[in-house]
């Protein structure tokens, strides 16, 4: 799979982003013209890359060059400037994929279980912070508001704020200890950043400095079925955050401190979830869960919608994560 590819890309979404990037290596030509939703961002572990998709379309085909459905894409992988940290090694299973903004940029969020957690410039790809994390899981990431970046690590059972302010290789950091901490979340409307462990969902305050950040737990919440996973802002829903365990699929309210029930709940809840999310133009929910019979089996190549109910397949792909390409946190 060639990622590097040169082309225009100029697609207009009507109250959610702009699409501007002519001449970006790797972009491809996308329809202009407006669209209700956002794009979709995928972690696809089958060719050790990250797409940004047209979710207008319903089949993506990364492979063939002129689908004008794939959008932009990102791999570690052949990237001269992180040669340092060993990609062919760390950025096994890339796990983890957010949009960021931060003092007026665009980021690409994302992590690999192997170890490497990145924040990459969107579109040009410059690397604003990286790092080799350890063996730990590295499962999910969130960039904070004084630049620094918070990494969650699933069998490492940490959730670690690096001090990426100070510099693209910064490995200083505060950690705390999580069991099976596969989420992390960074919430502006409590100035807390949340994670999410096998048995627990944590509120966790910043302190110290960017150069030096502590970090403090000051809530513990116990999951109602184990197996924590996925951590992510109820965007059409402020002060609700979307949890879902091994089981089961849950939306807890920040201000109440409580789990509570949500539109569909029925039909959205279940197992294995890998991700979820609700686009904010249009409050369409986005899951991602293992395929039946895919030879990766956490893995999937169709993607499910509702509100309306729909799917979006990459063909001949391994998902893990999916999101909705949105800066917004909640």
């Amino acid at each position: 799979m060639n990622t590097g590819v040169s082309g225009p890309v100029a697609l207009l979404l009507a109250g959610v982003l702009t699409f501007a990037a002519p001449g970006v290596a790797g972009a491809r030509a996308g329809r202009a013209g407006a669209q209700a939703a956002a794009p979709i961002v995928a972690a696809d572990q089958a060719t050790r890359s990250v797409y940004v998709l047209d979710s207008a379309r319903t089949r993506w085909d990364a492979q063939d060059e002129d689908d004008p459905g794939v959008l932009w894409s990102w791999s570690a992988d052949g990237r001269s400037e992180l040669s340092d940290l060993d990609p062919g090694t760390t950025w096994t299973n890339p796990s983890e994929v957010k949009f960021r903004s931060l003092n007026g940029r665009r980021y690409l969020l994302a992590t690999a279980s192997g170890g490497l957690a990145a924040v990459v410039g969107y579109p040009d790809r410059e690397v604003y912070w990286a790092a080799d994390t350890g063996t730990g899981n590295a499962h999910s990431i969130d960039l904070l508001p004084d630049g620094n970046v918070a990494v969650a690590a699933s069998t490492g059972g940490y959730v670690r704020v690096y001090a990426a302010s100070a510099g693209p290789r910064a490995t200083d950091h505060a950690q705390v200890p999580l069991p099976g901490a596969h989420g992390v979340h960074w919430d502006p409307g409590t100035r807390l950043l949340w994670a999410l462990g096998s048995r627990q969902l944590v509120a966790l305050r910043v302190g110290g400095s960017a150069g030096e950040p502590e970090l403090t737990v000051v809530r513990r919440v116990d999951l109602p079925t184990r197996g924590g996973h996925d951590l992510a802002p109820v965007l059409s829903r402020p002060g609700h955050l979307w949890v879902a365990t091994a089981s089961a699929v849950y939306q807890y309210a920040t201000g109440e401190q409580t789990f509570v029930g949500y539109p569909l709940q029925s039909r959205i809840s279940g197992p294995d979830v890998k991700s979820v999310g609700d686009d904010p133009a249009t409050g369409r929910i986005l899951i991602s869960r293992p395929e039946p019979g895919h030879s990766c089996s956490w893995c999937t190549t169709t993607l499910v919608l509702y509100r309306p109910d729909g799917t979006r397949t990459l063909l001949r792909g391994g998902m893990y994560k999916a999101r909705w390409w949105t800066t917004r946190r909640g």
